[in-house]
C-alpha cells in the first residue's frame, strides 16, 4: 500500500488532528535546534553540517530498505525506476546545493551567537517564497501582498541600517531555502526519498572533509567528550525526523494551515536567541522585526482573504441555477 495514499483510511477529524499535531511537532523541533547545534562544543560549523550530512546519509540508509520493504512509495523498484531519469538528478543537484548552503549558514550562526538572524531568515523565507514565483514563475501579487513584501523590506533595511551592514546570514538563510524550494517544485520524489538523493550528493565531500580534520587531529571525535560523540552520532535521526514528521502533516493538513503553523520555527529560535542565550536586541533590531512580523500578518491575512475569493467565485461557478 502506497502511504501517501494512507490517509484516506481515516476519518477526516482525526486526519486533521494527527496532521496538525504532527506540523507543530516538526516546527516546534525546528524552532529548538539551535539549543542542540550549540551543545556540540569544539567542532567548527563546516564540520557540524559535514557530520549532519554523513549521519543524515547513514541513517536514511538505513531507514529506506526497510520502508521500501514494506511497500512505501510503490516499492523499491518504483523508487529506483524514478531515479533512472537525468532530470531529477539535476534538479536533486541544485537542491542539495541549496540546503548545504542554509545548513551551513544556520549552524554559522548558532556557533556565532547570532541565532536572532536565524530566526530572522526563516521570517523573511516566505517573503522571498513570492518574490520568486512573481519573477521566475510569472505569479501575479496582489496590491495588500505587495505591501506586505514591502513593509518586510523597510524591515531588513532597519536592521541593516542599525548594524551598520546587511543581515548577510540572514539573507544567505532565505534565500537558499527559497531556492530550495523552487527546486522542489520541479521534484516529485517523496520527501524522505529526495533527502536522501540530496546528502547522496553531498556525502562524498563531506566525508573527505571529517576525514581531513581526523587526520589533522582537529576533529570533534578525538577531543569532544561522549555526550558531543553521541550528539554528532544523532545528527542524522535530529536531521531528519521533522522532516518525517512535516511530510505526514502536508499530506493531511490544508497548505493554508502549514503556511501559518510554519512561524512556529522561528518564533520558538527568536525566544531561544533573546531569552535563553541574551543575544543583544537593541532598539533597531526590535523595530526591524516589528516591520516583518507586520508584514507577514498583512501578507498571512491577505492570502487567506483572496483564497476563500477564490473558493466563493468557483462555487458559484460550478453551482447550477
Amino acid at each position: 500500500m502506497n502511504r501517501d495514499s494512507a490517509s484516506s483510511a481515516h476519518p477526516p477529524s482525526s486526519v486533521s488532528r494527527l496532521g496538525i499535531a504532527c506540523a507543530v511537532s516538526a516546527h516546534t523541533l525546528w524552532g529548538l535546534f539551535p539549543i542542540y547545534w550549540h551543545q556540540i562544543e569544539g567542532a567548527d560549523s563546516l564540520e557540524l553540517v559535514c557530520h549532519r550530512i554523513v549521519w543524515s546519509f547513514v541513517s536514511l540508509a538505513i531507514l529506506l530498505p526497510i520502508l521500501m520493504r514494506m511497500g512505501w512509495w510503490g516499492g523499491a523498484r518504483t523508487v529506483f525506476e524514478s531515479l533512472r531519469h537525468p532530470k531529477v538528478w539535476l534538479v536533486y543537484s541544485a537542491a542539495a546545493l541549496m540546503i548545504g548552503i542554509n545548513w551551513l549558514a544556520f549552524i554559522w550562526a548558532v556557533n556565532h551567537g547570532r541565532v536572532l538572524e536565524a530566526s530572522l531568515g526563516y521570517y523573511i523565507n516566505p517573503l522571498c517564497n513570492v518574490l520568486l514565483g512573481v519573477v521566475v514563475l510569472g505569479e501575479r501579487l496582489k496590491v495588500l501582498q505587495w505591501i506586505a513584501v514591502g513593509i518586510a523590506a523597510v524591515g531588513v533595511g532597519i536592521m541593516a541600517v542599525g548594524s551598520g551592514g546587511l543581515p548577510w546570514v540572514s539573507v544567505a538563510m532565505a534565500t537558499s531555502f527559497a531556492l530550495y524550494g523552487l527546486a522542489k517544485k520541479k521534484a516529485h520524489l517523496p520527501v524522505l526519498v529526495g533527502l536522501m538523493l540530496e546528502v547522496t550528493l553531498l556525502v562524498i565531500p563531506a566525508a573527505i572533509y571529517l576525514a581531513f580534520r581526523w587526520n589533522h587531529g582537529e576533529s570533534a571525535f578525538q577531543f569532544g567528550s561522549t555526550k558531543v560523540t553521541v550528539m554528532l552520532l544523532m545528527a542524522g535521526l535530529v536531521t531528519i525526523t521533522p522532516l518525517a514528521l512535516f511530510a505526514a502533516a502536508v499530506r493531511r493538513v490544508d497548505l493554508s494551515l502549514i503556511g501559518i503553523l510554519q512561524y512556529i520555527g522561528p518564533t520558538l529560535q527568536f525566544l531561544v536567541g533573546a531569552v535563553l542565550y541574551n543575544e543583544p536586541l537593541g532598539q533597531n533590531r526590535l523595530v526591524g522585526f516589528a516591520f516583518v512580523w507586520i508584514a507577514l500578518v498583512l501578507f498571512v491575512a491577505a492570502t487567506h482573504r483572496y483564497s476563500r475569493q477564490m473558493v466563493t467565485s468557483s462555487c458559484r461557478f460550478d453551482t447550477p441555477p
